[in-house]
């Protein structure tokens, strides 16, 4: 059992004495300063339920229960299935769940790793800002967690609810640190960096290390962070969050064993290139103590929801497209396809979400041409628009055939700022256009509760009984309430 390898929690903080002092100050003159890396770790080890505002605790929530319902729905994939005959392979029989597979246990690891390949598998999952994924990265280790730890001690929900914001708190801070990390990422994809050390951090808070121990699970997870952008659009990129919760939880464990690492990480050293590697203009600052009115980035910015599973930049165009589409049938009376000359798209400069002819349903969800096309043809993109059957129509083809791909200078590539147009040229010398800056479920118009609960119910609806889903429903929305936070996972099979 892996619990034996940790230990009980008890022995935690015994065994941060032998670990080794690196120093965690740094001298300017004659004053001693904390550095970045420990003011990180004081944070995690700090930070108390009672810190996490009701703002908080709702929108963590919603952000939990459609992380499992991306989860579940991901578990129907072919790449979640290529994984998961990977983890039986490399496991023995451990009592761990994998969402949606009833009866199949992994080790802690390899199911948090399973799990975050579902959330992704599809990119159904939430986004934030600046450009990442957050949920997928955190919550399918601290649930992978609570049921380990439910051999010691229970975890109560109020416990795994602050575990998650700690996760989702540090990928935020560490990406405000970077104007790079605004933009439409071109290197690496940002879940793969910002994730692990999240992952890292809520697993450091729900074992309970010390501050030393979180600064070491923090290098650690800096040290198995990283994916590069090629693999975007295709099978492996669901990897890149499986990765990331996995290699976060296996850090916190390794700290938790007596991993020593370098103890300034997070900061920007000259001559030594901790996390600053994956920024160019990172520039670091310390975080206040959790007990001086901390202010969660949750807070002032919600998530986005996807109403789709696709990369967030084409909940732009698919909602410009059917706007087009819906004025089109008001001048018209109906869509009318062979009336289409020309198909302008006026959408910022990303390489690889600017792919004419996807020929792979990964490809088509990092595809503007394709959803604009498809929400022209159906008036939605939903799940099945991604089925071979509906991708390789010959009506989509048609159109994609007639698309012309603009960049306006104003149109930047960042997902706060940009905006998807749409003009059709018609053949009778007619021009209709839609234009949409802010789709239903951006951070700035939020999907309503009931928006929320219909999307997970559809994504549970095929995997989960009518009573599981509501129990999970109910479980989610009063996990302060919960005095065992491993019951969760249990009702996801």
């Amino acid at each position: 059992m892996l619990s034996a390898l940790v230990n009980k929690t008890e022995k935690f903080h015994k065994l941060s004495r032998h670990l080794h002092k690196s120093a965690v100050k740094v001298i300017t003159g004659n004053q001693l300063e904390d550095t970045v890396t420990s003011s990180f770790a004081s944070f995690i080890d700090g930070i108390r339920p009672e810190h996490l505002s009701d703002v908080v605790r709702h929108r963590s929530k919603r952000m939990i229960l459609d992380n499992i319902g991306v989860g579940l729905v991901g578990s129907t994939t072919h790449v979640f299935k290529i994984v998961v005959k990977y983890c039986q392979v490399n496991t023995h029989n451990f009592p761990f769940f994998t969402w949606g597979q009833k009866g199949l246990k992994l080790s802690p690891t390899l199911a948090a790793y399973a799990n975050g390949v579902a959330v992704h598998s599809m990119d159904f999952d939430d986004t934030w800002h600046p450009a990442t994924h957050p949920s997928g990265a955190v919550l399918p280790a601290i649930l992978a967690l609570s049921q380990m730890l439910s051999h010691d001690r229970r975890v109560s929900g109020d416990d795994l609810l602050t575990a998650f914001n700690v996760g989702i708190e540090i990928q935020g801070r560490l990406m405000s640190f970077s104007s790079e990390a605004k933009n439409i990422p071109k290197k690496f994809h940002p879940p793969s960096v910002v994730g692990t050390m999240g992952s890292a951090a809520a697993s450091a808070k729900l074992l309970s290390l010390d501050k030393d121990q979180c600064t070491h699970a923090l290098a650690i997870a800096a040290s198995l962070a990283g994916a590069p952008m090629a693999n975007a659009a295709t099978l492996a990129k669901p990897l890149h969050i499986g990765n990331a919760t996995r290699l976060g939880l296996e850090a916190a464990i390794l700290a938790a064993n007596g991993m020593e690492t370098n103890s300034l990480i997070l900061d920007d050293v000259p001559g030594c290139s901790g996390f600053s590697a994956f920024y160019g203009d990172y520039q670091p600052k310390a975080l206040s103590s959790p007990g001086n009115q901390y202010e969660f980035l949750l807070e002032t910015q919600d998530i986005a929801f996807k109403s789709f599973p696709a990369h967030l930049g084409m909940h732009w165009i698919a909602d410009a497209s059917v706007s087009v589409r819906n004025r089109f049938e008001e001048q018209y009376g109906s869509f009318d396809p062979s009336a289409i000359q020309t198909i302008v798209l006026r959408i910022p400069v990303s390489k690889y979400i600017n792919r004419p002819f996807p020929d792979s349903e990964h490809q088509a969800r990092h595809s503007f041409q394709f959803n604009a096309c498809t929400a022209l043809l159906d008036g939605e993109v939903n799940i099945k628009s991604f089925h071979e059957d509906k991708m390789f129509r010959k009506e989509i083809h048609n159109l994609l055939s007639k698309v012309v791909v603009e960049h306006p200078q104003d149109n930047e590539a960042n997902f706060d700022k940009m905006y998807g147009e749409v003009a059709l040229l018609l053949k009778n010398g007619d021009v209709i256009i839609g234009k949409c800056d802010t789709f239903y479920g951006h951070w700035r118009k939020p999907l309503s509760r009931e928006s929320l609960l219909k999307k997970f119910m559809s994504n549970a609806g095929d995997i989960l009984q009518k009573d599981q889903i509501q129990g999970v429903i109910q479980m989610v929305e009063n996990l302060e309430s919960i005095s065992d936070s491993s019951q969760l996972p249990l009702l996801l099979q």
